[in-house]
């Protein structure tokens, strides 16, 4: 009886005590602009649920699930690093990962430098999250606006025009991409290049007077970064009053289907654009996925879905190769780390935490009543960075 009753307090006990750390799952913790940015975030958010999926389908890491901790930052800094601070500190979250917003991603950059906590930024596209304001524990997925420009500039400069309007969302990432077109373009053509800036605010842009002070202004080509709700407006005020009648237009991110699908057959046919011509990619690593999200979600995956996909992926791949979830293990882990994606084989830069994620090029075409790319090219990322001395000048010390 004695014997039996020890027994039972020891199962009590074991009962009482904490799961072994074998038992517990490793959380990703991710913040994001959900309820501001929802045709970007929604796809994004299926590919990550994809992922993870697949990694827990596979055994897990380190012997555990993963598991996704997701919470809205409002498009909002001080909000994200509220945010940020919450799923340190009461979700323990492993990982730090997400951000849409440029000024967004900055301000978690630097929480993140602040509470030497690894960041994965995924989604924003300012060049200063890995230049001028780059840090130890900060790590960018997605090609940066100067990446995409030099992208997009490969083409525009060949067109020799000289008088270039330049149409923004007047934030950090439009004003990014402003800065380095007008870099790039007066690197690479010989002949004096007059830019005309015009700064709308961000998902507010009063497209009627921006389109006619643009064609007042009667420029030989057009550089624009609007997109979202921004860009629909400007693409139908300017076809109104045709100002992008025999025109040669530029645009980052309008071949992407979250900004091209909405404008069915109104998309402006002719633009060069960066993008996601996601029905036409025959790569093997591109079908496997197009298929795995087809199945699970009975959709077409968007540029979203890659990059939440994508960013999981990162962060299970650091953690294998770490063989941890301790930061400075994973810090050391990301030096180099290759990834596989949708897109191919990727690695993140040791020099700048950049990854050579790249982006299609192409130019938009309607076909069955709606907008597609066409003439597209993979443009690997690696072929557009900057220099490593230039890199050195630029980028704080770790």
């Amino acid at each position: 009886m004695l014997r039996t009753l020890k027994l039972a307090m020891v199962l009590v006990c074991a009962a009482m005590l904490p799961l072994p750390a074998a038992a517990q799952a490793i959380k990703l913790g991710e913040l994001n602009s959900y309820k501001t940015f929802p045709a970007f975030l929604e796809p994004y958010k299926k590919g990550m649920d994809l992922a993870v999926e697949e990694i827990n389908r596979s055994g897990g890491l380190l012997q555990r699930s993963v598991e996704l901790v997701v919470r809205d930052d409002n498009g909002n800094p001080g909000d994200a690093v509220r945010v940020a601070e919450e799923l340190l500190a009461r979700e323990k979250v492993d990982v730090l990962m997400g951000t849409f917003s440029s000024a967004v991603g900055l301000a978690v950059a630097d929480f993140a430098k602040q509470r030497r906590f690894i960041f994965l930024a995924s989604e924003p596209l300012t060049d200063k999250i890995v230049w001028e304001n780059g840090n130890r524990y900060t790590f960018r997925l997605r090609p940066s606006t100067y990446m995409q420009t030099a992208m997009l500039v490969a083409e525009a400069a060949k067109l020799g025009k000289r008088r270039w309007a330049i149409v923004y969302p007047d934030y950090e990432y439009g004003k990014s991409a402003t800065a380095a077109f007008r870099q790039l373009m007066t690197a690479q053509q010989s002949a004096t290049i007059e830019f005309l800036e015009f700064p709308a605010p961000l998902g507010k842009i009063d497209a009627g007077p921006v389109v006619q002070a643009m064609a007042d202004a009667r420029p030989d080509a057009i550089f624009s970064s609007l997109f979202a709700a921004d860009l629909a407006k400007f693409v139908r005020e300017g076809e109104l009053r045709g100002l992008f009648r025999d025109q040669a237009v530029f645009n980052l991110l309008g071949g992407e289907p979250e900004y091209l699908d909405p404008l069915k057959d109104e998309a402006p046919v002719g633009w060069y654009v960066t993008g996601y011509p996601w029905s036409a990619i025959a790569t093997s690593e591109h079908k496997r996925f197009l298929d795995a999200y087809r199945a699970k979600y009975q959709d077409y995956p968007r540029q979203g879905s890659v990059v939440g996909y994508s960013i999981v992926m990162t962060a299970a791949a650091a953690i294998r190769k770490a063989g941890s979830t301790d930061t400075e293990k994973l810090v050391a882990a990301m030096q180099g780390l290759v990834v596989d994606t949708p897109f191919g084989r990727i690695s993140y830069r040791a020099i700048d935490h950049q990854s050579t994620m790249g982006a299609y090029v192409g130019r938009i075409a309607v076909k069955d009543g709606k907008g597609v790319m066409i003439d597209w090219r993979y443009a690997n990322g690696a072929d557009y960075l900057p220099a490593d001395d230039w890199v050195r000048a630029h980028r704080p010390a770790d």
